[in-house]
């Protein structure tokens, strides 16, 4: 064979190469906890005895408070940040109950919205399992409906059956054993909107949240899956006073933690994070590659 002919055939090979052998995942699985209304701020507050899961992720694991949303008090804007991996005027959601790009974005997946974490899993891994939890029917907009195996929404009003989010996402990890499984949290914006955050009321919630994180754990543990899962836990947005809707760094400053065997203990880091580093972390966990279009960071400091 000719070398120009050879060098065609090394080239054909190497773009028919699926991406999934882009590489090596890290974890087999990731369960992401994500809370509606979560400021950074909470954490430094709150009394640790009354968040025994999170401060133990915390204390064998990576964290940041500083870690910023694209927009401050904007839901849809900031969900769909987190899955797509870039800021809202890539992706073109910017509401806060957005329901469509209100912005033409500029990268299209093949079910016509900005590439997910969740579609880029299904094109590379088609065999992964994929489960996404909600009390809140926005995020069935933005986490691309047709690459997920399930979408589960709280039905009616999920402050009278607080349970029902977790004893889903419970359910899942034991049965399913999902790839990656998104449990989305709306409860402590609720409280904030409606008594404050940052008040009484505010931190119970978070003591309850707390909970589902330990129920979680538990449900990790019991099904075999406590050797090569990563957990993170974050946010869309944080809060102040009753309500919010300011541009302060209350608002805009979120938890981002980070736990699970591939992870390296090294406690709290200083890094100049994005909301969209959230997708590029859980792609590089599952050895996704991330589409070209996208801004997030992975961050491949904080892995073993």
């Amino acid at each position: 064979m000719k070398f120009r002919q050879w060098m065609l055939v090394l080239l054909l090979a190497a773009v028919a190469a699926p991406a999934a052998f882009a590489a090596q995942p890290k974890a087999r699985h990731v369960v992401l906890v994500a809370c509606d209304g979560w400021g950074a701020y909470s954490l430094r507050k709150a009394d640790k005895a009354t968040i025994p899961n999170i401060a133990g992720l915390m204390s064998r694991g990576a964290w940041t408070l500083k870690d910023r949303a694209v927009l401050p008090s904007a839901s849809a804007i900031n969900w769909a940040s987190m899955f797509m991996g870039v800021p809202t005027e890539l992706h073109g959601y910017t509401q806060w109950n957005s329901q469509k790009p209100e912005i033409k974005p500029n990268l299209l997946n093949e079910h016509g919205i900005a590439p997910t974490i969740f579609s880029e899993l299904r094109r590379q891994r088609p065999d992964a399992r994929i489960d996404v939890v909600a009390e809140w029917g926005g995020i069935g907009h933005l986490i691309d409906r047709k690459a997920v195996d399930s979408y589960f929404l709280v039905p009616g009003k999920y402050e009278e059956k607080p349970n029902a989010i977790i004893d889903e996402a419970v359910r899942l990890i034991r049965e399913e054993k999902p790839t990656l499984l998104a449990v989305c949290i709306d409860q402590l914006d609720h409280v904030g909107h409606g008594q404050g955050h940052d008040t009484p009321a505010y931190y119970k919630k978070l003591a309850a949240v707390d909970g589902y994180v330990g129920r979680i754990l538990k449900a990790i543990d019991e099904a075999g899956m406590a050797k090569d899962t990563v957990v993170i836990l974050t946010a869309d947005h944080g809060g102040i006073k009753k309500g919010h809707g300011g541009k302060s760094l209350e608002e805009m400053e979120i938890p981002f933690i980070l736990a699970g065997p591939a992870v390296k203990a090294v406690g709290e880091f200083d890094a100049a994070m994005m909301q969209y580093d959230c997708a590029a972390v859980i792609a590089d966990l599952l050895g996704v590659e991330a589409p070209a279009g996208w801004r997030g960071r992975a961050y491949p400091q904080l892995l073993k």
